[in-house]
C-alpha cells in the first residue's frame, strides 16, 4: 500500500500493483496466460484489434490466445467482410471487427492526418486536403479496388509536383477510409495491397463524429483498452491509440474506475471486475508475431520485455514468453521453427520453449512437420 495525501492533507491508500502483477495481469487480458475457448471475432474484437502490417502474424497471434484455431476462419472472416484490414491505432495496418473500425476511424481521423503531415511536412505543403480527398473518393467510386500508386496516378495531374508517396500515404492512410482487400492477409496467400473504400466494402458509411463535442466513442476506448490491457497509465493508453490519451474520456469515467500505482509512481486505472490474477499464477511459454500489441500497447513495456530488449519489439522480431517475459526471439528457417534466447535458460524452461516451438512448426506447416532448434543464448 502507498499512502498518498491530497491538498488539503487528506490521507489516502492507494495499492502497488509491482512488475509481476501487471504481467499476470496482461497475460489474462490477452488471452495469453489460458488460451480461450471462444469465436475468432470475438477474440479480435475483444484485443481491439491486431496489429497486421506483416500480414500473416496475426495468425500466429491468435494461435497462440486460442484453442484449436482454425486459420480458415480467419481467412473466411476476411473474405465475409467481418474483420478489416486498415489503418487505424498509431497509423498503423490493425486487423479489426467491421463494426468496431466503422465505431471508431471517425474518432482517429485527425490523428491519422496529423501523423502523415508530421512526416511529409514540407512535401504536402499547400495542400488541399478537402480537394485531394475528395478526388480520391471519385476515382474510388466506380467499387474497383486500387493500390495506392494507381490511386496517385489518378489524382496527379492536379497536384504534380508532389511526390508519389506522400501523397499515397495521405490519401490511403489518413483522408479516406479505406479498407486493405483480400487475398491481402489470407492464410498463406500472396497479395499487394488493394484498396477499397470501407463504405463501400461494409455497405454503409463510417460513423460520424458525436455532435457538441461530446465523445462517446472515446469512453468506448478507454474501457475496452483497459479490459484488454489494463491496470495502465494514460500515457500507455497514449502509446496504444495514437491519440492524445483521451483526457477528457478518461476524466468522464474516472467514477467508474479503480486506481492503482506501479513501482514507478504512476497511476494505473482498470476496470473494478476486470481479471487481476496472483503474481505467482504460473504462465506458459508462449510464442508472440512481430508487433504484437501485447507489448507494442504500452508506453511502459517492462511488465513484459526488459528495458534492454525494448527495442526488439519495434524492429520486427518475433518474440518468445518464458514465465511471461520475453525471453527468447524465434524466426522460421527451413521449415523449422529457431529460437535464440536472450538469456540462460533452465532445462525445464527450454523443453517447454521446444514443446510450444514443436506445436507451432506443426500448425505453421499443416502438421507436415514439428522442427524446433533452441540455440545457445544470443
Amino acid at each position: 500500500m502507498l499512502v498518498l495525501r491530497d491538498t488539503e492533507g487528506n490521507a489516502a491508500t492507494v495499492t502497488v500493483l509491482h512488475t509481476r502483477a501487471l504481467n499476470r495481469a496482461t497475460l489474462a487480458r490477452q488471452l495469453l496466460l489460458d488460451r480461450a475457448d471462444v469465436p475468432v471475432v470475438a477474440a479480435v474484437a475483444h484485443l481491439c484489434g491486431l496489429q497486421a502490417q506483416e500480414p500473416q502474424e496475426p495468425f500466429v497471434g491468435l494461435w497462440s490466445r486460442l484453442r484449436a484455431f482454425d486459420p480458415a476462419a480467419l481467412s473466411d472472416l476476411l473474405t465475409g467482410r467481418a474483420v478489416v484490414r486498415t489503418h487505424l491505432m498509431r497509423r498503423t495496418v490493425h486487423l479489426l471487427t467491421a463494426e468496431d473500425v466503422l465505431a471508431w476511424r471517425s474518432r482517429h481521423d485527425a490523428m491519422l492526418r496529423q501523423r502523415v503531415v508530421g512526416t511529409y511536412r514540407r512535401e504536402l505543403e499547400g495542400i488541399d486536403f478537402d480537394a485531394l480527398a475528395a478526388a480520391g473518393r471519385a476515382v474510388l467510386a466506380d467499387g474497383e479496388p486500387r493500390t495506392a500508386a494507381e490511386l496517385v496516378r489518378a489524382v496527379a495531374d492536379r497536384w504534380p509536383t508532389t511526390p508519389p508517396r506522400p501523397l499515397g500515404e495521405l490519401l490511403v492512410a489518413a483522408l479516406v477510409p479505406v479498407a486493405q482487400v483480400p487475398p491481402r492477409g489470407l492464410w498463406r496467400a500472396k497479395g499487394g495491397v488493394r484498396n477499397a473504400p470501407l463504405a463501400t466494402w461494409l455497405g454503409r458509411e463510417v460513423d460520424p463524429p458525436a455532435p457538441g463535442g461530446d465523445d462517446p466513442v472515446g469512453r468506448v476506448l478507454v474501457r475496452r483498452y483497459l479490459a484488454a490491457y489494463g491496470p495502465a497509465a494514460t500515457a500507455d493508453l497514449r502509446a496504444w491509440s495514437g491519440l492524445a490519451g483521451l483526457p477528457a474520456a478518461v476524466a468522464a469515467l474516472r467514477g467508474e474506475l479503480v486506481a492503482f500505482r506501479d513501482e514507478r509512481g504512476r497511476e494505473l486505472l482498470d476496470l473494478p471486475d476486470a481479471p487481476r490474477p496472483d503474481p505467482d499464477t504460473p504462465a506458459p511459454v508462449r510464442y508472440l508475431p512481430a508487433f504484437d500489441n501485447a507489448i507494442l500497447g504500452y508506453d511502459d513495456r517492462t511488465r513484459i520485455i526488459d528495458t534492454a530488449h525494448r527495442g526488439l519489439s519495434v524492429a520486427g522480431e518475433r518474440v518468445v514468453l518464458v514465465d511471461g517475459r520475453v525471453a527468447a526471439t524465434w524466426r522460421v528457417e527451413a521449415d523449422a521453427v529457431v529460437v535464440t534466447p536472450l538469456r540462460a535458460l533452465s532445462w525445464s524452461d527450454r523443453d517447454a520453449v521446444a514443446e510450444e516451438g514443436r506445436a507451432l512448426a506443426s500448425f505453421l506447416t499443416d502438421r507436415d512437420g514439428d522442427r524446433v532448434r533452441v540455440a545457445d543464448p544470443a
